[in-house]
């Protein structure tokens, strides 16, 4: 009979322990599901680090180029107020590149840093659209005369979004306008739009569908790249990480720009508060 009782005990205690279990498996799910949500969001109250990679070809004359870059983009939200967030968010390009421009070789180094200030309010709009407006910079961080303009640029940019169930759809512009440099370089006067769509799956998974055209009002030319990208929320080694890739379809480039398709990697550290 005691004997009993303790199999009963046992019993109770291994269905108690593998339900807590399951419990805390599907909250650990959820919360990740929840950060693949916030990364598809710009302007989202979380900091996160990307390391995004881009391989490009059939750049130049000759369509015999090929450059990669590597962008560090850290975002980092900040509390100003009770109902407003300022959202820094930059773009450090690490560029190499081989036959771009004839007879010049190859080149390694930076590339110009575009540095945006969304101010952001902190709560959606009654019908769930998420806003955030500022202003947008363009730092002549180049290392190599190939890799930079040369210039100092400003703008406007913005975002609009709206998240529904594991629906995320919006867009991203800005506009730079040169109004410092070197004089001998062309002016600058350039429109970047980003739309995009995304689902994220209860296990944290999540397909991306992008544009991020460019609209070269100086020289009346444009790039239109596609991107489909899937990646997913992971934790490595204690830290959270987004993992993901897929590839870009170059279905309108620049003169001497890129063609065809090109591949994208990017690796997202995640800490949330």
């Amino acid at each position: 009979m005691i004997y009993k009782r303790r199999l009963d005990r046992a019993a109770t205690l291994a269905i108690t322990f593998a339900s807590l279990s399951a419990s805390f498996s599907a909250c650990a799910e959820k919360s990740n599901a929840d950060l693949a949500k916030s990364l598809s969001n710009p302007v989202a109250a979380l900091i996160s680090v990307p390391f995004q990679y881009n391989y490009d070809q059939n750049i130049g004359p000759d369509d015999d180029g090929h450059r990669s870059t590597l962008n560090i983009q850290p975002v980092i939200p900040i509390s100003i107020s009770e109902d407003w967030n300022m959202i820094s968010r930059t773009i450090l390009p690490i560029i190499g590149q081989s036959d771009v421009f004839p007879g010049a070789g190859s080149q390694t180094g930076t590339g110009d840093t575009v540095q945006s200030v969304f101010f952001s309010p902190k709560e959606p709009t009654a019908s769930g659209w998420i806003w955030g407006l500022g202003p947008v910079f363009l730092l002549p961080t180049g290392s190599e005369d190939e890799l930079t303009a040369d210039k100092w640029g400003a703008g406007p940019t913005g975002v609009m979004l709206r998240q529904h169930g594991p629906w995320t759809y919006g867009g991203l512009f800005n506009h730079i306008v040169d109004f410092a440099g070197d004089d001998d370089r062309s002016d600058i006067s350039s429109t970047f739009i980003q739309p995009f769509m995304s689902y994220t799956t209860p296990s944290a998974v999540t397909y991306t569908l992008n544009s991020e055209s460019t609209f070269d009002w100086e020289n009346d030319d444009s790039a239109v790249p596609i991107n489909a990208i899937i990646s997913k929320v992971i934790p490595i080694g204690g830290q959270l990480f987004s993992v993901g890739g897929g590839f870009r379809y170059w279905a309108e480039s620049m003169d001497n720009g890129p063609e065809g398709l090109g591949v994208r990697l990017q690796l997202t550290a995640l800490f949330p508060k």
